[in-house]
């Protein structure tokens, strides 16, 4: 039995605890941690975690020899530091996304694992949805060639309010807009299938938040070299927004035969004599076949990350999302971010004498669209999660 502490009880904090007490015998919630107390008091009369205890800061229960285990749900702006700490205390760490709010943070969590010689596993659970999960499996068939083309779309919509919330809408707290925050999960998707790009343009706005500092909207083009699974030049184009009204979000990678997306769907052509599409047929059964074919997933979401954490842990066995792919994530949003401000084409890797390595560096750059207005402690009610990207309906 595996002993789990809470760090950070707001509202994504409710998906952890849900998905840890999915797994009774394996483990159980024993503290919780928050700045507001009575916030993480109220997680524990709501799911009855009997015998949990709550503590104000995270520094408090480093010492606990009882504690296997932690979630960190903060704000991202303190991910790093409270890591960092658990890790050198001899505890695994499951950390939300973003991982960090820089690069420099992302190396220094990536030492502190190595050194400890514990999981440090950042938050990606929408790898753990079988569409997606399967889509990966299917590009990795081959049967599609090499990808020629990728469209991202993170599609999101936040009212103006959103932003009130203490942490959120200042480029310190929050690290930035919906490029970090929400298309984290598709940015995630992208480095997890195609791996890093050669280079990144972009741009980013703010349009419908006035009360923010930060973008509500960015849109990026990446080239690649020619890779594993890239052919040379091959692009992709991103979309991360909170102001698109139904939150449609999908991944299409084009491939040199076929089409293929979650969304589940797919479309394959085959060249005319005179260079005109003609559907292919065949290719496209194969591809339904094998998609069909895959296994959905036991677990899905957060309780699939944690159930695989948690066996990694209990078996000693590897585990699937590592810190070194949640560091790529960030430093394509860091791109992002230095290609919409600077007006230029950023070329990766971003080495450590750039100014956008640091969160000093990246801040003393970034344009403040907005002076942010309000601050409220807490919001109450339901949040949305995006897209399950499941249009088929099958049976385990």
């Amino acid at each position: 039995m595996l002993n789990v502490a809470i760090i950070g009880t707001g509202n994504i904090a409710r998906l952890h605890i849900m998905a840890y007490l999915e797994f009774p015998k394996r483990c159980k919630i024993t503290h919780l941690v928050d700045i507001f107390p009575d916030r993480a008091e109220e997680k524990i009369s709501s799911f009855k975690l009997e015998g949990a205890q709550v503590f104000d800061s995270h520094k408090k229960i480093l010492k606990d020899p009882t504690i296997d285990l932690v979630s960190i749900c903060t704000p991202p702006y303190v991910h790093a530091e409270i890591a960092i700490d658990f890790l050198k205390a001899g505890k695994h760490v499951i950390v939300e996304k973003p991982m960090a709010a820089s690069l420099k943070e992302c190396d220094a969590m990536i030492a502190a694992a190595k050194k400890s010689g514990k999981i440090l596993s950042p938050v990606a659970q929408n790898r753990f949805r079988s569409p997606v999960y399967n889509l990966k499996k299917t590009l990795d068939s081959g049967l599609i060639g090499k990808v020629v083309h990728a469209q991202i779309d993170s599609l999101w919509w936040r009212g103006h309010c959103y932003y009130d919330l203490w942490w959120r809408g200042t480029w310190e707290k929050e690290g930035g807009g919906c490029t970090l925050n929400h298309a984290v999960h598709h940015i995630d998707m992208l480095g997890w299938m195609l791996g890093a790009p050669a280079k990144i343009s972009a741009i980013m706005s703010n349009t419908s938040h006035d009360n923010s500092e930060v973008e509500d909207i960015s849109v990026a083009a990446m080239l690649y070299k020619a890779g594993e699974r890239t052919a040379k030049g091959a692009m992709a184009q991103v979309t991360s927004s909170v102001i698109h009204h139904g939150e449609e979000q999908q991944v299409i990678l084009q491939g040199e035969h076929a089409r293929i997306s979650a969304p589940w769907r797919i479309y394959a052509s085959t060249s005319r004599p005179n260079g005109f599409p003609m559907q292919n047929k065949d290719l496209e059964a194969k591809l339904e076949k094998f998609y069909n074919g895959l296994p959905l997933l036991k677990h899905e979401g957060h309780p699939g990350q944690i159930d695989n954490v948690l066996t990694a842990i209990e078996k000693k066995t590897d585990y699937m999302v590592k810190p070194e792919e949640g560091r790529l994530t960030i430093e394509l949003i860091t791109a992002i971010f230095k290609a919409s401000t600077e007006d230029k084409a950023v070329t990766l890797p971003i080495k450590k004498d750039d100014p956008y390595y640091t969160s000093e560096g990246l801040m003393s750059k970034v344009p403040r669209f907005y002076k942010k207005k309000a601050s409220v402690n807490e919001f109450k009610g339901d949040i949305t999660l995006g897209s399950e990207y499941n249009r088929i309906s099958r049976k385990v």
